[in-house]
């Protein structure tokens, strides 16, 4: 990372009183926030409530201080969590001491991954995944989550199963076990929450709701007794401790390690850019990925499971009125001191409440609006989230982002190598001659020079499909001799690109005709001279205009093609010699536009 790219801490010049107060607020509003969330993502992943407290109190500091949004807040996630669970519930108990152990061995991996990125500069490739590939993702996330807290909310025993259709299977055959009482303060805690979501969003909705669902419990008095209870935590403030890896495996979990590495970036990413533009600030991808894996590996040696940014939170600290960083310390602080105070009275919480929040925070995981937006818009951007959503569902969720990416990556990869030709023809119906679509808009060309105009690179990836198409071009059109070519959209020309052009000029001189290249972008036309295209077309056959390579193309067509030609359909046809039953029609117009 160079010097000039890194940027942390250039918030601190721009504290003030004021903006310290209004952090404070925020951090106060995030820590209320994130008690309870924090229980229910330990639940989500498998592990006593104490877990999730620790996770939202030291990565979301690090990644605050060495990240780049000023706004977001790490922590704790539902898609992380439920990855993790995903992850480990198959080799190890979840809950047990090698569960943990392997969890925050975890989190030291992924974070090393997350660096290792940051050095690659993967933070840049982020952009070239497909949003769909998350929104798939989350969706089979949900699922899962749903799946795994339908039997807490309704007091079943444990599922023995770690995927979604084995869980399903499971909850089926125990259904008729429900306890009323589970069923009861799962169903409280989540009316409750749903009911201060939309009509009292600024309220401690998730607290409040956890309360009700537990006091709704207390008359049943020794009814009650056998329910599963959250218990009492060991510590209500994360202890410096090294991860140990005995009975860890830390090569079967290398797998799971690169796909949480790789959702965490995507996550926080994703959020930090979103953020960036409401709050117009600015946004380094790659100094994200450094402070997200600074953040995981110094949570390693505090006890935490993986984290990475949070939707929800992120959102509350930016509408509370967080100016910087500092909110997300202030609610880390605050967060302690709460866990500190409430901790006797969170081992009276039932594990049925607790999935009942679960279940609200599945159900709001999935945005409905987005998914109906997605299915009208793009067909292939609808595959490519319905192939992570299946392969989440019936494989795993860590396969869902490996396939899910890939697919993602081959659409754009089959988007540079198949870059749009577009077959061109002057039109004067608007009083001016424009450059548009033949085909589209059914416009006569000249018999002897064909205009192709190409929106794409023109590289190593893109030269077989656009030869492929020149190929086809040819023999669909022999006469058309003579070639211009518009570099319209090329973004990016390599050595193969220009040797295309070398091959093509060949061609068309073996014909009679030649190539004509038109280059607006004189950085483009820079690089295409560096790379030799001048040693293989002579200087008068490389034009900044359209209209210089339409007279020039004009001029070098031989005499008698002209004469026994009746469209005339360039300005510059009048200049050549006619037969003698044509008649001289005037041309409307001799500017040529875009």
């Amino acid at each position: 990372m160079g010097v000039g790219e890194w940027e942390s801490l250039k918030w601190l010049g721009s504290t003030t009183g004021a903006s310290l107060r209004a952090d404070a607020f925020a951090g106060l509003t995030g820590a209320a926030i994130v008690l309870p969330q924090a229980v229910a993502f330990a639940a989500i992943a498998g592990f006593p409530p104490v877990y999730g407290l620790y996770t939202a109190m030291i990565p979301p500091i690090i990644a605050a201080v060495f990240g780049s949004s000023l706004v977001m807040v790490s922590g704790p996630t539902t898609a992380i969590s439920a990855v993790v669970f995903g992850a480990l519930a198959g080799p190890y108990s979840p809950g047990s001491p090698e569960f943990i152990r392997a969890a925050i061995a975890l989190a030291l991996m992924v974070g090393v991954i997350q660096l290792a990125f940051a050095l690659a500069r993967v933070g840049r490739l982020a952009g070239f995944v497909s949003h769909s590939v998350m929104i798939g993702f989350t969706a089979s996330a949900a699922l899962l989550i749903a799946v795994s807290q339908f039997g807490p909310a309704l007091g079943l025993p444990a599922s023995e199963g770690h995927g979604i259709i084995s869980r399903a299977g499971t909850l089926v055959t125990q259904i008729s076990q429900t306890n009323p009482i589970a069923l009861l303060s799962s169903f409280v805690t989540l009316a409750v929450a749903v009911l201060f979501r939309a009509y009292l969003p600024r309220w401690p909705g998730f607290l409040i709701a956890i309360l009700l669902g537990t006091l709704v419990v207390l008359p049943f008095g020794e009814q009650a007794s056998d329910l599963a209870f959250v218990g009492a935590l060991p510590s209500a403030y994360p202890i410096f401790a090294l991860p140990s890896f005995e009975g860890v495996g830390l090569i079967d979990l290398t797998e799971s390690a690169f796909a949480i590495a790789l959702i965490g970036l995507l996550e926080a990413i994703a959020i930090g850019r979103s953020l960036a533009h409401r709050t117009r600030t600015d946004f380094s991808a790659n100094q994200e990925v450094v402070g997200q894996g600074l953040s995981n590996v110094v949570g390693s040696v505090f006890q935490c499971y993986p984290a990475s940014g949070s939707f929800t939170r992120s959102g509350v600290n930016q509408e509370a009125g967080a100016t910087s960083p500092f909110a997300a310390i202030f609610a880390a602080v605050f967060l302690v001191v709460m866990a500190m105070v409430f901790s006797p009275y969170l081992g009276m919480v039932p594990i049925a409440s607790v999935a009942g929040l679960i279940l609200y925070v599945a159900y709001r995981l999935i945005n409905f609006k987005e998914l109906r937006h997605l299915l009208e818009a793009s067909t292939r951007e609808t595959v490519i989230a319905a192939l992570t959503f299946l392969v989440g569902v019936f494989i795993n969720l860590e396969m869902a982002i490996y396939i899910g990416t890939l697919s993602s990556l081959a659409v754009f990869l089959g988007k540079s190598a198949n870059p749009v030709l577009a077959i061109g023809a002057p039109d004067v119906n608007e009083g001016r001659r424009t450059l548009r679509n033949a085909e589209m808009f059914n416009l006569p060309e000249c018999p002897a020079t064909l205009i192709l105009r190409l929106d794409g690179p023109l590289f190593f990836g893109s030269v077989d499909s656009i030869n492929a198409n020149l190929r086809k071009l040819q023999r669909e059109r022999p006469e058309q001799i003579n070639l211009i070519l518009i570099l319209h959209g090329v973004g990016d020309v390599d050595l193969p690109g220009v040797e295309l052009l070398e091959h093509e000029e060949e061609r068309r001189k073996a014909l009679g005709g030649g190539l004509f290249v038109v280059v607006h972008y004189p950085p483009l036309a820079k690089q295409l001279v560096k790379l030799g295209l001048l040693q293989i077309l002579p200087k008068n056959r490389m034009f900044d205009s359209k209209g210089s390579a339409i007279a020039a193309a004009v001029a070098s067509t031989r005499s008698e093609t002209c004469q026994g030609c009746a469209a005339r359909v360039f300005i510059e046809c009048e200049t050549r010699p006619r037969g003698a039953t044509q008649e001289r029609v005037a041309p409307k117009e001799t500017s040529i536009g875009e």
